[in-house]
Order: structure tokens, then C-alpha cells, then sequence
């Protein structure tokens, strides 16, 4: 009887085994494939091949989503075919791709940063600022400073004609990286523009003193006048 008992457990187990097998074999291979796709992407992106690594990107997110989101792979695959799609002037759609991973990982800096990138080269600067601006909050959120963020932000501050702004961002650059060439000639141009600003602003006020003077010392007597005049002109009657 103990021996039919054991028989039958070996059965049931043998059974779910051939079950699950397969199961997991199948799992770890679209987790594999996935991750082949990525790092084919990947390296046809970095030689410059754009076309070829979106096709990849493309075939990673079909493999298995919901296996590749446990691991970081997910974030890379979205934060990366983002920036190729940039790269491949399809900026609206680079948009949508960031996006979609931002919907999933919302705090996560390099996908705000390379959605402000694709917003920056539409010249979407007020939108880009904001984006770059969420990956330095999203990067302080986890106790760290995003250098990037700041950079981006400072060149998307220049290019939306807030120089007094961009030198802020360009400094904590240079706290951060006293030796980044990027931030010091950002910076230099925020500085000549500001600088620009300030005089156009200064001519302005002077400009808008004299007209004040002028009304005040020789327009407003005359209309005194005037006024005295139809006062005398009253009195005779």
C-alpha cells in the first residue's frame, strides 16, 4: 500500500515537472532574448547605427515586457530607443517612447532627461526646461545630483532666453565638475547675454525717465496754460 502511495506521488510530481519545465524554460528564454535584443541595440547604436538598434529596441519590448520589467532592463530599453529616436530626428515619437517609460518609472532621471532632449531639439525650451528639471528633482529623490540634468537644463534656459537662469545651472555644474568644458563656455554665453540684457533693460529705464522728464517740464506747463487761458476767457464774459 506504501509502496502504491509512493508510486503515485512520484507520478503526480514527474507530471509537474514536465508541466512546469517547459513553463520556465520558455520564461527564461524571452528574458534572454530580450536582453540580446537590448545589448544588439545597444551596440549598433553606439557605432552609429540607428536605424538597425531601434529595430532591436523594438524586438526587446515584443519579447516579453512583463519578465524584462523586473530587471533595469526595461528602464534602458525605453531611456535608449528615446534617445535614438532623437538621434533619428523622430522627436514627437522619441516623446511617446519616453513617456511610456516614464509611466512606469516615473522617478527615474535619465527618462525625463532624454524626453527634455527631444522637447530641446523642437524648440519646445519651456517644456524641455521642465522635463530636465524633474530629473534633477526625480535624482535628489534618491540622494544623488544629477549633473546632466543641470547641463541640459542650463543649455535649454540659454536657448529660452533666460541667461540670469542658465548661470545658476552652469555654476552648480562647475561645483559639481569644476573641469566640465560643456558648463564653462554655457556659462560664458549665459554671462554675455545677461550682461546684453542688462543694458537693453538699463537703456529701457533711461529711456522711460527721459520721456517721464520731458512731460513733466515742458508739456504739462503748457497745458496748464491752456487751461489758465479758458479760465481768463470765462471771467470776461
Amino acid at each position: 500500500m506504501k509502496y502504491r502511495r509512493i508510486v503515485l506521488v512520484l507520478a503526480i510530481l514527474a507530471m509537474i515537472a514536465c508541466v512546469v519545465q517547459p513553463v520556465l524554460a520558455e520564461m527564461d528564454t524571452n528574458t534572454s532574448n530580450a536582453s540580446i535584443y537590448y545589448n544588439r541595440g545597444s551596440l549598433a547604436a553606439s557605432g552609429g547605427d540607428f536605424e538597425r538598434a531601434l529595430v532591436y529596441f523594438d524586438m526587446a519590448l515584443a519579447s516579453n515586457t512583463s519578465l524584462v520589467a523586473k530587471s533595469d532592463t526595461l528602464t534602458y530599453i525605453y531611456k535608449d530607443k528615446a534617445a535614438v529616436l532623437t538621434d533619428l530626428g523622430q522627436y514627437e515619437e522619441a516623446v511617446k517612447t519616453a513617456d511610456q517609460g516614464l509611466a512606469l518609472y516615473k522617478k527615474d532621471p535619465g527618462l525625463w532627461n532624454n524626453k527634455g532632449y527631444a522637447l530641446y531639439k523642437q524648440s519646445k525650451y519651456d517644456d524641455a526646461i521642465s522635463a530636465y528639471t524633474n530629473a534633477i528633482s526625480a535624482a535628489e529623490a534618491q540622494n544623488t545630483t544629477y549633473l546632466k540634468g543641470y547641463l541640459n537644463k542650463g543649455i535649454a534656459l540659454n536657448a529660452a532666453g533666460r541667461p540670469y537662469d542658465a548661470v545658476g545651472a552652469f555654476n552648480k555644474v562647475l561645483e559639481l565638475d569644476p573641469g566640465n568644458t560643456d558648463a564653462t563656455a554655457g556659462l560664458a554665453e549665459a554671462q554675455a547675454a545677461a550682461t546684453k540684457l542688462t543694458i537693453v533693460l538699463a537703456v529701457i529705464v533711461i529711456v522711460a525717465l527721459g520721456i517721464v522728464i520731458w512731460y513733466v517740464k515742458f508739456r504739462k506747463p503748457a497745458d496748464s496754460k491752456a487751461a489758465t487761458g479758458k479760465k481768463e476767457k470765462r471771467s470776461k464774459k
